[in-house]
């Protein structure tokens, strides 16, 4: 997932931040693996524009904007690759998923 999301645009840098790997745009933080869960891999959004995205994969409204996307395990995870990576593509570039 990691290089899922770093493939997208080579100006996607990647750090530890609330101590968990956060992914970074040109200065603003996209999204942030939640480390708690023990059921599968949840990936927090977090950046202001993806209240705005239409995609199947991202689930809650939240007050904040933040957007949720869970991953069951290997295979759901090559099956939401491509819509994956339209929102992080719409998240760096402001277009729209294709």
């Amino acid at each position: 997932m990691r290089g899922i999301i770093k493939g997208v645009s080579p100006d996607i840098t990647e750090q530890i931040k609330w101590n968990a790997p956060t992914f970074n745009h040109d200065g603003d933080y996209i999204a942030t693996f939640n480390l708690h869960s023990v059921k599968n891999v949840h990936l927090v959004f977090h950046h202001p524009r993806v209240a705005s995205i239409e995609s199947e994969i991202l689930e809650g409204d939240y007050p904040d904007g933040r957007r949720m996307v869970y991953f069951a395990d290997t295979d759901d995870v090559k099956a939401k690759k491509a819509a994956l990576e339209g929102v992080v593509k719409t998240l760096v570039t402001g277009a729209a998923p294709t």
